[in-house]
């Protein structure tokens, strides 16, 4: 099954040095070309230019589709060169071709599924590693014994015979069935979430979260039948774990389930500003198990899923984004209310956050112990810019304006009664 790309070393040596193997670097650096004109003609008729496409990458030779392209030209080319001529930089270029192209394909389909995991890293050094090892035991002709020795070293499990050349040959397999199928539902994700908004956005989340659960776990069967596991024997283990989680897995299954109804039914969705236990922000994502909100000060809260659905969460912007906001403003008993009022409502329109219709309110909120009390109330429809910022920018202005028409905003007072202290003592005496 596997034939040594070099049998003769010698004799590839010496093919190398002749003027063929020029001709050979000349067809590979065509096919090179023609490779990555094709590549280039493809991401025009797709119109891609996401910098974290799997096919295509920042450039295009970082994706998956350059690479194969130039290893099936490459094939092609050898095909039509052997017979005509001996060829020594085919039997080394294949492997390599073959070698960038598990390497790309993994590393690319890693970073797409998990983007923010510092365990990508290790996996993706460990692919070039593999990749690497195995062209040069290939090339060298010492795969097949490496190979023929680890079949000889094998054990009983149950029924059947296991060797570490099966076992490792069924890893492999299963690797590459789990990056197919997160090939796929990256490639299923992108399609969903592009250019989608709101609602959609939140439900388009929720088919892609599914589908990916779905196809990993399918995936996961396909791994495990290609390691050579009874799949009839999991029937156990999957009513243990139906146990675990009727006992000890209560919560993580309510996350769960809680997660795909939010996304379901679109209660709360990406963008939305909320607030949940006195904590108030924006909702940046929506996961399967938690939700993420961060607040205008940069802190982000990690929710679970449930604490959403069984408590009471305010969703300032589901039906409408407008909020309305207050601040409250004493003047002076002596004071022309009319003025005041007129002047507290010009504060409010000034600020160009502040919504026209519905109009500012001013009302006469109560006669106080010091001066009479108003309360400026006005709408706003971008609360996720802030309103503490907004109400310090119109009280401001409410403090410029009552100064500048000699509007008293009256201290504290407070009435204090003295004892006849001095009578009472000269009573006593």
């Amino acid at each position: 099954m596997f034939e040594p790309r070099i049998a003769d070393l010698d004799a590839w040596l010496a093919a190398l040095t002749q003027r063929a193997a020029l001709m050979e670097l000349g067809v590979l650096a065509l096919c090179g070309v023609a490779a990555w004109s094709l590549a280039a003609l493809v991401r025009r008729a797709l119109g891609t230019n996401q910098t974290s496409s799997i096919l295509f990458g920042r450039r295009l030779v970082d994706g998956v589709l350059f690479p194969l392209l130039l290893l099936c030209l490459a094939y092609a080319a050898r095909a039509l060169l052997l017979g005509r001529m001996p060829l020594a930089v085919f039997k080394i270029a294949l492997p390599v071709l073959i070698s960038l192209l598990v390497i790309r394909l993994g590393v690319k389909v890693l970073q797409a599924a998990f983007s923010k995991t510092p365990l990508v890293r290790l996996l993706e050094r460990s692919i070039s590693w593999l990749a690497w090892l195995a062209v040069v035991l290939w090339v060298s002709g010492l795969l097949p014994l490496l190979l023929e020795q680890l079949d000889q070293i094998t054990w009983k499990m149950g029924g059947a015979r296991m060797s570490v050349r099966t076992l490792m040959e069924g890893g492999l397999t299963a690797g590459a069935v789990l990056i197919f199928t997160l090939w796929i539902s990256a490639a299923i994700e992108t399609r969903l979430l592009r250019s989608a908004t709101g609602g959609e956005l939140s439900l388009r989340k929720a088919a892609s979260n599914a589908t990916r659960a779905l196809l990993m776990f399918v995936g996961l069967l396909l791994a495990l039948s290609a390691v050579g596991i009874d799949l009839t024997a999991l029937s156990v283990l999957g009513g243990a774990i139906g146990v675990g989680v009727g006992f000890g897995l209560q919560k993580l299954a309510a996350n769960y389930v809680s997660g795909f109804v939010i996304l379901a039914e679109r209660s709360m969705r990406i963008g939305d500003n909320v607030r949940v236990d006195n904590f108030e922000g924006i909702v940046m994502q929506i996961n399967a198990r938690y939700t993420v909100i961060r607040s205008l000060a940069g802190r982000e809260s990690i929710v679970p899923n449930e604490l959403l659905i069984t408590t009471r969460v305010e969703n300032l912007s589901l039906a409408d984004s407008r909020v309305w906001l207050h601040t409250a403003v004493s003047v002076g008993y002596d004071s022309d209310v009319g003025q005041v009022m007129t002047l507290l409502e010009q504060a409010a329109l000034n600020q160009a956050r502040v919504l026209r219709e519905p109009p500012p309110s001013v009302n006469l909120a109560s006669f106080g112990a010091d001066g009479l009390e108003f309360k400026v109330g006005f709408w706003i429809a971008d609360p996720e810019n802030g309103s503490d910022n907004l109400k310090s920018l119109i009280n401001l202005d409410i403090l410029k304006s009552l100064r500048e028409n000699h509007i008293e905003i009256p201290y504290p007072q407070r009435v204090v009664h003295t004892l006849a202290l001095a009578a009472n003592a000269g009573s006593s005496l």
